[in-house]
């Protein structure tokens, strides 16, 4: 192993790609507390006390005007002989907050992990970045955001840990959730050799449908000119759970078996009954249905057409519960207001109009038609990680494992379900090599029931050949009783075996497609 000096560590080689600068930093004394939230697809570890080399590579590409960074952590005592690069989150490509949590949690299992900023400054604020001028996105950072860049990571990272420990890595992983998820699905699409095994859960593989398929019910509510009391979504969440919770074979108020729901809210409306954070009767109105149906049926063209998915039944849409919700609104006394999810209105103002002034409250029924239209025109050449043919993925021995909550309240699970079905098309052996857990109860990449040895089971298939099967998990039903439970690879689900008699034992529970 070298020392941490830039000195003796050369610089990465890529074609039409200049560095511009490399440092060489020695971090001691380094911990931080990463909890699932940071580190996906991994339970929370503590890192204490931990000593590692940051080298920092800065670069730019010809004729492109842009500086890209890519940040590398190297254990100075304790590497595993592995690489674990960290994704993104939101509209972040990493190098920020959660991208760093999700390094010191592979530091603390004595992985090497690298991140990269896609040229980024600040990912945090879109408004800063997105658009080159008024009407004008920024071709070159929105194609790095995209992904153009991510093989470029793999190879920095991998020339670093050469160069630092005298040797490559034994075995290269990716870890990411949302948009660390879609990234992990880029690169297999895309850069099937850049790692032996892809972590991404919760992938935001439709960017350019999802993102503004978060704005439908409150473009409906904007259109109504009603925004319902979250009570009344609420309300009705509720009641379609009490309808639907059995059909899983267990009555734990969490709706396992989504598919088999329905539920109308319709038949509630003029219905009196009590909202508990305001503690006062309400009477459900009609707009509350309208809202939480629409939600739950997903966006549809003014003649009624399908768009794009929508969200299970038992999902948060008022956001009381999980602090994101696409039909939340915020009430004063009596009078109400929209309160729509920052991502979808940055999407359609910035990468869609163009504009960030642009009124987002007036989009009409027609325009939202048009908004969807485009979105996906225009940026799905981009943005888009949904190719299904992964043929040369499985040919070169890549494995990949995702897990995707059936609450998941921002991005709908039946298009990561459709995605893997497509991939049959191509590879009729899709287990072979990719595995898709659904979660009963989660929410959004993280929360009640996230499994915490995805990543444990993905390093087992890789370097020894042990085939993933059910994992297993700890929900906490709607009684607060926690529930040991266990995920099953899709299609198959967990179907309780009643005559085992207790549903909070993960023996009691089998595998099958039903």
């Amino acid at each position: 192993m070298s020392s941490c000096n830039p000195l003796t560590i050369g610089r990465p080689f890529l074609e039409g790609v200049a560095v511009v600068s490399l440092t060489a930093q020695l971090v001691a004394n380094y911990s931080r507390q990463v909890t699932p939230v940071y580190y996906p697809n991994h339970d929370g570890i503590e890192l204490r006390n931990a000593s590692f080399c940051n080298v920092t590579v800065s670069y730019t590409h010809e004729q492109q005007d842009d500086l890209v960074s890519v940040e590398t952590w190297l254990p100075v005592d304790n590497w595993n002989g592995r690489l674990q690069a960290a994704g993104g989150s939101g509209l972040g490509p990493g190098r920020f907050d959660m991208s760093y949590g999700n390094m010191a949690g592979a530091i603390a299992e004595g992985y090497a992990t690298s991140s990269t900023d896609a040229g980024i400054a600040n990912p945090l604020d879109p408004y800063s970045w997105v658009l080159d001028s008024p009407g004008k996105i920024d071709e070159v950072l929105v194609k790095h955001w995209g992904g153009d860049i991510l093989n470029d990571m793999a190879i920095i990272a991998k020339s670093v840990i050469f160069d630092f420990y005298g040797r490559p890595p034994d075995y290269s992983y990716f870890n990411g959730c949302s948009q660390g998820g879609r990234q992990g699905f880029e690169l297999a699409q895309n850069h099937p050799t850049a790692y032996d095994g892809i972590a991404a859960s919760a992938p935001a593989i439709h960017w350019a449908q999802w993102a503004p398929a978060m704005f439908w019910p409150q473009m409906l509510m904007n259109s109504m000119g009603e925004y319902p009391h979250g009570c009344e979504l609420d309300w009705l969440t509720s009641l379609a759970v009490q309808q639907c919770d059995g059909h899983d074979g267990v009555v734990d108020g969490i709706i396992s078996n989504p598919r088999a729901c329905s539920f109308d809210p319709f038949a509630y409306v003029g219905t009196n009954f009590t909202c508990l954070t305001d503690r006062r009767s309400m009477e459900l109105s009609k707009a509350a249905a309208v809202i939480a149906n629409a939600s739950w049926a997903g966006p549809t063209d003014f003649n009624g057409n399908f768009i794009w998915y929508g969200l299970n039944h038992g999902t948060d849409l008022s956001s009381d519960i999980t602090g994101t919700g696409i039909a939340a609104t915020s009430c004063n006394d009596s009078v109400c207001k929209g309160n729509p999810i920052p991502l979808a209105y940055q999407w359609i103002q910035l990468f869609v109009e163009k504009d960030p002034n642009y009124d987002y409250i007036a989009i009409t029924r027609e325009n939202y038609d048009e908004i969807m239209r485009r979105s996906g025109a225009e940026f799905d050449a981009i943005v888009a990680s949904s190719n299904p043919n992964l043929t040369e993925f499985y040919e070169v021995g890549g494995k990949m494992m995702t897990y995707h909550g059936l609450y998941d309240q921002v991005i709908p699970i039946q298009a990561t379900e459709q995605y893997y079905d497509d991939i049959r098309q191509f590879v009729p052996q899709v287990q072979d090599f990719y595995r898709f857990y659904e979660v009963p109860g989660l929410a959004h990449c993280f929360g009640n029931g996230q499994p915490t040895t995805v990543f444990d089971a993905l390093r087992d298939w890789v370097e020894n050949g042990t085939v993933p099967g059910s994992l297993p998990t700890t929900l906490t039903d709607a009684y607060g009783r926690r529930n040991n439970r266990i995920l099953c690879p899709y299609p198959e689900r967990a179907v309780y075996i009643v005559e085992c008699g207790d549903p909070a034992d993960a023996a009691c529970y089998s595998c099958a497609i039903a």
